[in-house]
């Protein structure tokens, strides 16, 4: 090699390593040539990763089988990592694809796999400043895991005891193959029941839930009722033996009153059959005592008819008033001691209200002689 060459190759170098600074860190800090994503075109996005594992710069960025960008920039955003990408410009992908660490083979390189979402309806198109959320990143299992999951499951997992298990269960199933399938339907029923009420048991739990809310929300009203119960039960013990008398006194007392009934229960009976004819003429009486009612309102005039007496600024009134003694002694002395005094004066005088001829005259009362013997 010339010295001219030796020259310009160590100015080249001198140049990157000044352009870069502080952010040199090998080879893959450096944009590598002949990756994806720098053509015309091409755009950046980012994506949340829980754990990028052994993801460096210049990492493939792959859709299917396809190289389509490169991962230029990996940063450390709380607690997960955020991965700058650069795509094609011929890349179509949903707004909400997601983001995950892959391995191509066994012992094969890592890259990110971006794929549409499986369990969502594709919204939007990635482009440019796209951000992929943690909620949409994740990771195959690496090599590294599954190895020592496989080697877990080998030496502590319990594969040597798989036998002894298996010859136990065949020992304790054996002549109880009818009860064991008896059983297994017996679950399946229950199961089944269970799955039914599902709704009912989320709505008991709702209700529990909402039960013990309230209940905390009364904590100091149930603090104060446990310190008093005790003091309750303690009163209540105390006066144990009052209670049991007065409960004693309360059956005697009951037998005296069941032993009075028994003995006064003909008179009963007697009085409430005296007290119904009673009790029916008031209810017969009801509609003339409250016509009887609305008739002093406004007497002489009847309630009902006022408004067909006053027509102007005066009413005629047409009245007859029967002042006879049989007719006053029916009207003011009837259920008195003197009730029947003033119709036998009348009958005395020769004239009975509903009587013609008086059986005193035997004849017009209105005509016939007046007899001293019969009058004052």
């Amino acid at each position: 090699m010339s010295t001219s060459a030796v020259r310009i190759s160590a100015i080249v170098v001198a140049v990157v390593v000044g352009a870069s600074g502080c952010g040199w860190r090998g080879a893959n800090s450096m944009p590598l040539p002949g990756t994806e994503g720098h053509g015309p075109g091409s755009f950046t996005i980012q994506a949340q990763l829980p754990d990028v594992g052994n993801i460096q710069q210049n990492s493939r960025v792959r859709v299917g089988d396809v190289n389509v960008g490169t991962v230029t920039k990996i940063d450390r955003q709380g607690w997960h990592a955020l991965l700058t990408m650069t795509l094609n410009g011929d890349v179509d992908l949903p707004a909400n694809a997601t983001a995950t660490i892959g391995q191509t083979s066994l012992l094969g390189s890592l890259h990110i796999e971006l794929a549409p979402p499986k369990s969502a309806a594709p919204q939007g198109r990635l482009h440019a400043g796209s951000l992929i959320p943690l909620s949409a990143g994740k990771a195959y299992p690496t090599t590294e895991q599954t190895l020592a999951t496989v080697s877990m499951l080998l030496n502590g997992g319990g594969i040597g005891q798989i036998e002894d298990i298996t010859k136990s269960l065949s020992t304790a199933f054996t002549g109880r193959e009818s009860d064991v399938r008896s059983l297994i339907e017996q679950l399946n029923i229950f199961i089944g029941n269970v799955k039914d009420q599902t709704q009912d048991i989320i709505d008991a739990t709702d209700s529990l839930n909402k039960l013990v809310g309230q209940i905390a929300d009364q904590k100091p009203v149930v603090d104060r009722a446990l310190k008093s119960i005790p003091q309750a039960l303690s009163v209540l013990n105390d006066q144990r033996q009052n209670l049991a008398d007065a409960l004693d006194q309360l059956g005697k007392f009951s037998a005296l009153t069941a032993d009075t009934v028994d003995q006064t229960k003909d008179n009963l009976v007697k009085e409430l059959d005296a007290i119904g004819p009673v009790l029916e003429s008031v209810a017969n009486a009801g509609p003339a005592a409250v016509k009887s009612l609305s008739f002093l309102t406004t007497f002489p005039f009847v309630k009902e008819n006022i408004d067909n007496y006053f027509r102007g600024d005066y009413v005629n009134l047409t009245g007859i008033f029967d002042l006879t003694l049989s007719r006053l002694d029916s009207g003011f002395f009837t259920g008195t001691r003197w009730e029947g005094d003033l119709t036998e004066l009348e009958m005395q005088w020769g004239r009975t209200l509903g009587q013609m001829p008086s059986p005193y005259t035997g004849g017009n009362p209105l005509t016939a002689p007046y007899k001293a013997d019969q009058g004052p």
